[in-house]
């Protein structure tokens, strides 16, 4: 299973997402899903999410980085779990707040 590390973002709260590429020394989150670093086994979720626990603790950008399920479906990454799908886009009640107002999808 493919899985991404997504948090918090303490300056505004909105969910974020471990960037592609990122690593020692500097770790970049991204608000889309779409350039969050995909794990591909197991290995690599538990160096990614290290990764991000570690900046969480550093520089405290974000809180509670965890790991998440994701699948590609027609060339987009989605998570697979339904409360994740909603933590992506925002308020699923109000489609005109969160990131589903600006184009996003999950």
């Amino acid at each position: 299973m493919s899985q991404v590390v997504i948090a918090s973002r303490l300056s505004d709260g909105r969910v974020v997402f471990l960037s592609k590429g990122s690593g020692p020394p500097s770790v970049t989150w991204v608000s889309l899903l779409s350039g969050a670093e995909v794990a591909g086994d197991e290995n690599r979720s538990a160096e990614i999410l290290s990764l991000g626990e570690a900046d969480a603790e550093d520089r405290h950008e974000v809180v509670d980085p965890y790991l998440i399920d994701v699948e590609e479906e027609g060339g987009e990454l989605r998570p697979t779990k339904y409360r994740e799908a909603i933590r992506c886009l925002g308020p699923t009640n109000r489609l005109d707040l969160g990131k589903q107002s600006e184009g996003a999808q999950a």
